[in-house]
C-alpha cells in the first residue's frame, strides 16, 4: 500500500471556484481501481491551503489513475491555480486500527455512491 500526502497552496480568491472541481475529483477517484481512500479538503480558505491524503493498493494503481482522462483533465485545470505543491508518496508495509478506534459501520443506501455511514 502507498499513501500520498500533499499540501497545495493556491490563490485564496480561487477557492470558491475550485471547490466544485475538488468535489467532482473526489467522487470520481473513490471509484478508481486500487483506491482505498481519497480525501481532499480546503485547510485554510484565507491562506489558500488545500490538503490531500490518498491511500492506494499499490503504486501501479496510483500511476494508472494519474493517466486516466479525468485526472489528466483535472491536472490541466487545477495546475494553473497552484502556487506551491509539496507532495510525497509513503510506502506502507502494514496497518492496524488504533486501540480506541471502532471500525465504521456502513450501510448500502439508494444514492449514487451507494455507501453511507450508519
Amino acid at each position: 500500500m502507498i499513501i500520498v500526502v500533499a499540501r497545495i497552496e493556491v490563490d485564496p480568491t480561487s477557492i470558491p471556484r475550485l471547490r466544485p472541481l475538488l468535489d467532482r475529483m473526489t467522487q470520481l477517484t473513490w471509484h478508481e481501481s486500487g483506491c482505498l481512500s481519497y480525501s481532499i479538503a480546503v485547510e485554510s480558505e484565507s491562506d489558500g491551503i488545500i490538503s490531500l491524503v490518498e491511500r492506494w493498493e499499490n503504486e501501479a494503481a496510483f500511476h494508472a489513475y494519474l493517466a486516466t482522462p479525468a485526472m489528466v483533465a483535472f491536472k490541466a485545470e487545477f495546475s494553473a491555480e497552484q502556487i506551491t505543491v509539496d507532495a510525497r508518496i509513503y510506502d506502507v508495509s502494514g496497518e492496524r486500527m488504533l486501540p480506541e478506534a471502532k471500525p465504521p459501520v456502513l450501510t448500502v443506501v439508494g444514492r449514487a455512491n451507494g455507501i453511507s455511514p450508519a
